[in-house]
């Protein structure tokens, strides 16, 4: 797996909507890769949660992290990352 480099952008909002590198990682080198707008890659993981989200402070029990990404000759770069909570397993609300 090549090294993954985060964006300015992609810290700012996972701080924001309660994503962890570690959350973001493990969605990139798990998969799958699916194709995203102008060349560049997606990927989804739901992750067991059950703790107030930074959001609105409601306790979700799970979190889905959708990552969006390009791959480049030597490095991912992160590009964005969305963050859905919900209390069914896939997510729901952002």
């Amino acid at each position: 797996m090549k090294p993954i480099h985060f964006s300015r952008h992609a810290w700012h909002r996972m701080c924001l909507r309660g994503a962890t590198e570690a959350e973001v990682v493990q969605t990139i080198e798990t998969g799958p890769w699916e194709p995203a707008r102008a060349g560049k890659y997606q990927a989804s993981r739901t992750f067991v949660f059950g703790q107030p989200s930074p959001v609105d402070q409601k306790v979700y029990l799970f979190k889905t992290v959708h990552v969006i990404f390009a791959e480049e000759a030597d490095r991912i770069v992160v590009v964005t990352v969305l963050v859905y909570y919900g209390s069914e397993n896939g997510g729901g609300k952002r």
